[in-house]
């Protein structure tokens, strides 16, 4: 799948505040995927982690994916949906707003749309850019997350 939406310079990110940029692909959550970033975070809450278990015990009769793992997939899903012409780098400077609404089943799959919040000009010729991101699980009506990311982006 290619970009969505094409801005023509950093300078232009301007232009795009209040821009709907686009929806990514579904993209899988399997239990390898849950367990791979519980072995990066050393976060193995059975939850998690513990097929059986969650089966017994959990009210969603199997594991769910971390909040933060769902958040995590913002960088590599953004790419699919936006290319900046000129960018040299991007740095991203941390979120705003977190709220996570919908837990994640494993075996589900999740997509992520984003929109251009606000942008501001900083010092060396960057564009901080402000992203509200939905994250949808396939089938659900509420949102597993909705975030406010910065980044700065230089060309």
């Amino acid at each position: 799948m290619s970009p969505q939406t094409v801005v023509p310079s950093v300078e232009a990110l301007h232009e795009f505040e209040g821009v709907a940029l686009g929806v990514s692909e579904w993209i899988d959550i399997t239990q390898e995927r849950i367990d791979a970033f519980a072995d990066a975070t050393d976060d193995h809450q059975w939850i998690h982690c513990d097929v059986e278990r969650a089966k017994r015990e959990s009210p969603f009769e199997t594991t769910i994916a971390h909040g933060y793992l769902t958040l995590s997939l913002a960088p590599a899903l953004l790419q699919k949906i936006v290319t900046i012409e000129g960018m040299t780098s991007a740095i991203n400077t941390g979120c705003e707003k977190v709220r996570l609404s919908t837990p994640v089943l494993a075996g589900s799959r999740v997509r992520m749309s984003a929109t251009i919040k606000e942008t501001r000009s900083v010092p060396g010729g960057g564009v901080r850019t402000t992203l509200a991101l939905r994250f949808d699980v396939e089938g659900e009506k509420k949102p597993a997350c909705l975030a406010h990311v910065n980044y700065v982006y230089f060309g």
